[in-house]
């Protein structure tokens, strides 16, 4: 290397350290190291009818409506977690705009990343196609993990008390009558009754997008609290938001959706701020 070596040379700088630099600079197309691991579930969902797209997910993970789930009027919905990459919201959303299958979409996002098996995504367009990647090489830590999708939505999860999680997620959200938003919000709770993240709750959120509607049409987040779907509830519950629909669960007055589940013993600041690896 006589340039570099040169280079540095004549500017005074040392050789190794910036050497040693270039061989660890993240190459084009593979994804950096994430910070933690967003153990979560989560739900995405498409009206094809009203246009309208959404997701909606739950964890002990802080502020995690804000880097988990994504949508797009007219486009879809799409969430990463797990190994979590929010950079890939947007890259997922372009392409499924450009008109890419949803799998197709995965495979682009997944096939130079060297942890695609520590990741979990879900994508869906308006259509209705729904394409998933659970994280195989999940450490045990994570214990349960899994996903299922039906007719316009996909349940997916991470670090879960049980396989309950998803079911309940499902069955709530086909029979839930309602707006997307009320069946998205009831999947969410349907699944934290059924004992969600089996950590805890921290943080919850749900983001809606309707086709002709600029940004994101609707969107409700709690991001540190000790019941955090109950408290995404309430919130939803005084919204006068036109996303909502007839769903009871989600008029007043706010009434508890799992009176008889335990709510874990409240951690200190430090530990609830802090994400478990």
């Amino acid at each position: 290397m006589p340039d570099l070596r040169s280079s540095c040379r004549r500017y005074g700088l040392p050789v190794l350290p910036l050497f040693a630099l270039l061989l660890t600079w993240p190459k084009p197309g593979v994804a950096a190291e994430p910070a933690s691991i967003t153990a979560t579930f989560s739900i995405v969902a498409v009206d094809p009818q009203t246009g309208d797209c959404g997701a909606a997910v739950a964890s002990k993970y802080p502020a995690v409506g804000k880097v988990v789930p994504y949508v797009r009027a007219g486009v879809g919905a799409f969430c990463t977690q797990h190994y979590h990459h929010p950079p890939w919201g947007s890259r997922a959303l372009d392409l499924l705009a450009e008109g890419l299958a949803p799998e197709t979409v995965l495979s682009r996002l997944l096939v130079d990343d060297p942890r695609r098996e520590l990741r979990q995504l879900a994508i869906i367009d308006l259509t209705g196609r729904v394409a998933n990647h659970n994280p195989s090489a999940a450490p045990k830590r994570s214990r349960y993990w899994g996903s299922q999708s039906g007719r316009y939505y996909s349940c997916q999860g991470n670090t879960l008390a049980g396989r309950r999680v998803i079911s309940e997620m499902a069955r709530a959200y086909e029979e839930t009558r309602g707006s997307l938003a009320d069946r998205l919000m009831a999947a969410l709770v349907a699944g934290d009754c059924a004992g969600g993240d089996h950590r805890g709750r921290l943080a919850a959120g749900i983001k809606v997008a309707r086709r002709g509607k600029p940004g994101t049409w609707f969107q409700l987040h709690v991001d540190k609290s000790d019941d955090a779907v109950a408290d995404l509830l309430k919130k939803y519950v005084t919204s006068r938001h036109p996303a909502k629909g007839a769903w009871k669960g989600g008029r007043p007055p706010f009434a508890d959706p799992c009176p008889k589940r335990k709510i874990p013993a409240a951690k200190t600041p430090v530990e609830q701020a802090t994400p478990r690896r």
